[in-house]
C-alpha cells in the first residue's frame, strides 16, 4: 500500500521540477519526470552554496551590570569593576561580494564582537572584521580579511515574491555544517514579532533552526531574496514557522553600512495606519495617513491627512508598517514617490526624506 505522506512527497517533487523548469534555461539540466529519472535540486543547490559561510564566534565580553560599578558591593564580595565572560556561538553569512569580501549576516549572530572567522563549504577559514551592526533589521556585514577565490551569490527582488513561490534555505543549524532545506513562501510583510524595529518578514515553512540566522533564503532562479533570522517555536526548533528578512531591506542597510558605517534613518513626517475596515469599499490594501506634521517634507509636498498610499516607487504598499520600513531606509535626501487614493482619484507625489534624528546603527569603525 502507498501511504499517503509518500503520495505527497511525489506531488511535491513533481511540482518543485514544473517550476524549475519555468525558471528558465539555466536550470533545464534538472531531469524531467517524462525521462523516468528523479527529480533533483542538485544543479541549483551546486550553483549556490558556495556562496553560504559559516560564522564562528568566540571572545570575551563585558558583562553590564550596575552592581559591578558600586565600590561596596566590589569590595563586599572582592568582584573586579567588570566582569568578563567568554562567549562561543555559531551562524551563517551569505557572500554578497566576493571582490571586496562583503558578508551578509543577522546582527544577533555579531552583535557582542568585533571580529569573526568565517568557514566556506571548501573548508577554507578566513577572518572577518565586523563593518557596521543595524539593530533595527537585524541585519550586519562583515569584511572578509585577505580573501581570495570567493563566489558570490547573484541577489534577487523580493518585492516580487508571491505567496507560495519554492525556496530553500541554506545555513548552519545547530553548528553541524552546511544543511540545505526546501519549501514555500507561506506568508508576506510578517509584522509583530517584536523581535525588531523594522519588520517586513518573509514567513517559510523551509526548514530553519538555531544556527541557520545570518544565512541564506534562495529562489528557484538561484538568487538571493531574503537572510533567514528567527522562528517561530514553543521549544526553540523548527515547526515549519521561519521568518527572513527580504533582501530588498538587508541590500538599503549594507550599502548604507559600506558607504558611511552606520544607517541613518529617514522621514517625511507623517503619521500612518493600515487601511481600516471602513475604508475597504475600494481598496484591501495601502497605508492611510492619519496625521502631517507641520513644516515637514510630506506637507511642502503636497500629502494630505486622508490620504491612502498605495504605492511608493512603484512597489505596492501593503500596510503602514511597509510604508515606514520605506521611508526609514531611504537614503536621507532623496526623493520618494507616492501614489496616493484620494477621494477615488490616483495622486503621484514626490517627498524628499529628511533625517530622523533616531538611533542610528552601531558601527566598530
Amino acid at each position: 500500500m502507498i501511504r499517503a505522506t509518500t503520495v505527497g512527497r511525489w506531488i511535491k517533487g513533481v511540482a518543485v521540477v514544473a517550476a524549475l523548469t519555468a525558471a528558465g534555461p539555466a536550470w533545464t539540466q534538472v531531469p524531467d519526470l517524462a525521462t523516468g529519472r528523479i527529480p533533483t535540486l542538485a544543479p541549483l543547490v551546486r550553483e549556490v552554496t558556495p556562496a553560504v559561510v559559516n560564522i564562528s564566534v568566540h571572545g570575551k565580553v563585558r558583562e553590564d551590570n550596575p552592581l559591578y560599578k558600586d565600590p561596596l558591593f566590589r569590595e563586599f564580595f572582592e568582584m573586579p569593576k567588570q566582569l568578563e565572560k567568554e562567549i562561543s556561538a555559531t551562524g551563517s553569512g551569505v557572500i554578497a561580494d566576493a571582490q571586496k569580501g562583503y558578508v551578509l549576516t543577522a546582527n544577533h549572530v555579531v552583535e557582542k564582537i568585533s571580529n569573526a572567522q568565517i568557514t566556506t563549504k571548501d573548508g577554507r577559514k578566513f577572518n572577518a572584521k565586523v563593518l557596521g551592526r543595524d539593530p533595527a533589521t537585524d541585519i550586519a556585514v562583515l569584511q572578509v580579511q585577505g580573501a581570495a577565490s570567493l563566489k558570490a551569490i547573484p541577489m534577487g527582488d523580493s518585492d516580487r515574491l508571491e505567496v507560495g513561490d519554492f525556496v530553500i534555505a541554506v545555513g548552519n543549524p545547530f553548528g553541524l555544517g552546511q544543511t540545505v532545506t526546501s519549501g514555500l513562501v507561506s506568508a508576506l510583510g510578517r509584522t509583530g514579532l517584536g523581535k525588531q524595529g523594522y519588520e517586513d518578514f518573509i514567513q517559510t515553512d523551509a526548514s530553519i533552526n538555531p544556527g541557520n540566522s545570518g544565512g541564506a533564503l534562495i529562489d528557484l532562479k538561484g538568487r538571493l531574496i531574503g537572510i533567514n533570522t528567527a522562528i517561530l517555536s514553543p521549544a526553540g526548533g523548527n515547526v515549519g514557522i521561519g521568518f527572513a528578512v527580504p533582501i530588498n531591506m538587508a541590500r538599503q542597510v549594507m550599502e548604507q553600512i559600506v558607504q558611511t558605517g552606520r544607517v541613518e534613518r529617514g522621514r517625511i513626517g507623517v503619521s500612518v495606519q493600515d487601511l481600516p475596515a471602513t475604508q475597504r469599499n475600494r481598496r484591501t490594501e495601502g497605508a492611510v495617513i492619519a496625521d502631517v506634521a507641520n513644516a515637514s517634507p510630506a506637507e511642502a509636498a503636497g500629502v494630505r491627512k486622508g490620504d491612502v498610499v498605495v504605492a511608493a516607487d512603484g512597489i505596492p504598499v501593503r500596510s503602514a508598517s511597509q510604508l515606514r520600513n520605506k521611508v526609514g531606509l531611504t537614503r536621507v535626501g532623496s526623493v520618494i514617490k507616492l501614489t496616493v487614493d484620494r477621494e477615488g482619484a490616483l495622486h503621484d507625489i514626490s517627498v524628499q526624506v529628511a533625517a530622523s534624528g533616531a538611533p542610528r546603527t552601531t558601527s566598530s569603525n
